[in-house]
């Protein structure tokens, strides 16, 4: 039998405007708006409409507003949907699929995600980190290269994201980073780019906003979740909610294993991927990977009220 996963995008998906359709045609989405203003103490309803784009894109903001807007979709959509055998979420998604499965409550995510937006972004000054994407590169010439600048430069570069095949992240000391991108085309590597972020999210160099961030997730309530979610740090299917916080608290300096993530889905049958906030990255990302793999899918994101019609 055919089965759903639920996924939830990460940071980048965000633009001023996110919401305002969804908000506009579904009460429950409205009151998802209003839900998140009164835990925040501050308008995020209006930044997300109206920006200003420079204050949204800060983590601290864009965080909660990408958050925010996948739970609009699930409060007014999810009895709609299919529902899901499995969850995942793509870094700061993984706390959006938690909220969609009943494990964390809304209040308490859109306080720890903006927390946790901070906390990354204060762990390393503006100017020392830098991310980079590298595609079309196996994994082997990506961590050979990373090895190579770290040695170089004695700073850090690590893979940070494994979004697809072909597609690594790596992140660390913007020095090193450099350096690797060099690397990188000693070895043949044609399509490598600086990536516009403000701070090197899932390497080493965010260990001080794991530590911060810990006792902050330790003091949440966690319930059982409706299904398991593929967490980012592992690629594993989990339900125990001491272990879907423990995740929580690697993930800030791990990799995201998202090609690991979907392959695991689809070793379990998915065949219908589900992407529920801002974007279509996510549903980009399976249709390539499952045809890559020779599988049949279907992939579709929900996020605006003209999304529906894909239901039939």
């Amino acid at each position: 039998m055919s089965k759903v996963a639920w996924l939830f995008p990460g940071q980048g998906s965000q633009a001023v405007g996110m919401g305002v359709a969804l908000a506009e045609a579904e009460p429950a989405a409205r009151a998802v708006l209003q839900e998140a203003d009164a835990a925040l103490g501050f308008p995020l309803s209006r930044l997300m409409a109206e920006g200003p784009e420079e204050i949204l894109k800060l983590t601290e903001h864009t965080q909660p507003a990408i958050l925010t807007h996948s739970v609009m979709v699930v409060r007014a959509w999810g009895h709609r949907l299919p529902k899901p055998d499995f969850a995942a979420g793509h870094s700061l998604g993984e706390y959006s699929a938690l909220v969609a499965l009943g494990t964390l409550s809304f209040q308490d995510a859109v306080r720890t995600v903006r927390e946790r937006g901070r906390a990354m972004q204060e762990a390393v000054p503006v100017g020392v980190g830098a991310m980079a994407a590298i595609l079309g590169m196996s994994l082997g010439d990506v961590e050979a290269s990373c090895a190579e600048a770290a040695a170089a430069t004695g700073k850090i570069v690590v893979p940070a994201n494994f979004n697809g095949p072909g597609q690594i992240v790596i992140a660390g000391h913007a020095e090193a980073v450099d350096a690797a991108l060099e690397a990188v085309k000693t070895r043949g590597g044609r399509k490598a780019m600086k990536l516009p972020v403000s701070a090197p999210f899932h390497s080493p160099l965010m260990e001080p906003a794991q530590a911060r961030m810990e006792p902050i997730l330790r003091g949440l309530a966690f319930q059982a979740p409706l299904c398991p979610l593929v967490n980012n740090v592992d690629a594993a299917a989990v339900s125990e909610p001491g272990a879907l916080r423990d995740g929580l608290v690697r993930q800030i300096p791990g990799a995201v294993r998202w090609q690991a993530t979907l392959d695991l889905l689809l070793d379990q049958g998915v065949t219908t991927f589900l992407e529920l906030g801002p974007g279509k990255v996510l549903a980009g990302l399976v249709k390539r990977q499952a045809k890559e793999r020779g599988l049949e899918v279907s992939a579709l994101s929900f996020g605006a009220p003209e999304d529906l019609a894909q239901l039939g």
